[in-house]
């Protein structure tokens, strides 16, 4: 007899019909002896009509609001998930995040996860309830409801395969497992065995949507091994787990193009000490996510300037915005310029580490293709590219081509 916990993504349970398939494998688990704690995201699609909903009534509602809007994405999946164990005969009781002990911070809409006490679960478990959680949702001490951002129901899986010392954690979704590349973009991806944890958090944070990047460094953290496998069939899926030495052996795990990525530059910031420090740490106490940073020479007759370019997430541009909108007279910084039309190309794998050539081999390929680079940001498993978004898909296929036939 095991514990185990399984989530199931938004396409997982898009409709009644798979919602019953959810039931069908959760409750061959139970037959098998085992306690099932099952996570579940809200049903495909309906996250993003209530964001679309709130921004048609005001473009940038109360992100409060927004945490007790979009949680009911979830409550509604784990009441018929609930129903569809019911109708087997199998009981299962729903929790939301706060009734199953997920306290958070008070970051709405990015909360972070400070304390999980699973008494509930663990009671209704020895009652012999198979237990649904809703993902992505938590509540803090004060008891206000947050949600953990982008792919949070991966996060509460892990988090709670943890704090329940759970035998086995699996993470359903609508692929196989973790491919080479997205295989809908790239047809001759493959399907990888295993992949460290810092692989996979590299290509989780680079855009690969198959794992949200908080969730993986909640694993690592933890130790909490896991499976990515389909909850379309029985396949068995890629197991993420701690590096060893064999991995190395392999140049390059993966191809990823984050397509949810916005630029930003401020054309003539004046160059002098302080200025950056100002601008980004205004950015971050509006808790937005700075990622890839670019800081010309100084030009210019004068009082030295400089312009600077950085990215955050597509959402949080207009937020960004405003904050420079508001340093501007204050910084003294001429023109800012934004765009949407970019795509973030990277490669990832530990064995970058003992291997020489794999940029100038990367730029060559996309040399080639006539693919212009942007910016540039590197770390010790992972190279990564800003290039136009209309030669995204194109880029990817030829350097992935290179390097992983």
């Amino acid at each position: 007899m095991a514990l185990i916990v399984q989530k199931f993504g938004g396409t997982s349970v898009g409709n009644p019909e798979r919602i019953k398939n959810v039931a069908k494998r959760v409750a061959g688990y139970r037959a098998k002896g085992d306690k099932v704690v099952v996570v579940v995201s809200a049903m495909s699609g309906v996250t993003d009509n209530l964001i679309k909903m709130a921004k048609e009534i005001m473009p940038l509602p109360n992100e409060r609001e927004m945490d007790v809007l979009l949680a009911t994405g979830e409550q509604t999946t784990i009441a018929l998930t609930a129903i569809a164990l019911h109708a087997l005969g199998v009981p299962a009781v729903s929790l939301t995040g706060a009734q199953a002990g997920i306290v958070t911070d008070g970051v709405h809409t990015k909360a972070k996860i400070q304390n999980i006490t699973p008494r509930k679960i663990h009671e209704l478990l020895d009652a012999g309830q198979v237990v649904i959680v809703a993902g992505f949702q938590g509540q803090t001490i004060e008891g206000q409801v947050t949600t953990l951002g982008r792919g949070g129901s991966d996060l509460t899986a892990i988090a709670l395969a943890a704090a329940l010392k759970a035998d086995l954690c699996q993470i359903y979704t609508d692929v196989d497992g973790v491919y080479t590349a997205d295989p809908r973009i790239v047809p001759t991806a493959r399907k990888l065995d295993e992949i460290s944890y810092d692989e996979m958090l590299e290509l989780a944070s680079l855009g690969a949507k198959v794992m949200q990047s908080r969730s993986v460094e909640f694993a690592k953290k933890f130790g909490v091994i896991f499976e990515v496998r389909s909850s379309l069939n029985d396949n068995p899926g890629t197991i993420v787990k701690e590096e060893t030495k064999s991995m190395e052996g392999i140049v390059l795990r993966g191809v990823s193009l984050d397509k949810n990525q916005a630029k930003i530059t401020l054309v003539a910031v004046p160059d002098k000490p302080g200025v950056a420090a100002r601008i980004f740490k205004a950015i971050g106490d509006a808790n937005v996510n700075v990622d890839m940073i670019v800081q010309n020479i100084s030009h210019g007759s004068g009082t030295p300037a400089t312009d600077i370019s950085f990215t955050v997430d597509k959402p949080d541009l207009l937020k960004a915005q405003k904050v420079i909108e508001a340093l501007r007279q204050e910084v003294g910084f001429g023109k800012v310029i934004s765009s949407e039309n970019i795509g973030k190309l990277s490669i990832v794998g530990v064995g970058m580490k003992s291997h020489t050539g794999v940029a100038g081999k990367m730029f060559e390929n996309l040399a080639r293709e006539g693919v212009n680079i942007d910016m540039i940001s590197t770390s010790e498993i992972k190279i990564s590219v800003v290039v136009d978004l209309a030669k995204g898909e194109q880029a990817m296929k030829a350097v992935h081509a290179a390097f992983l036939g």
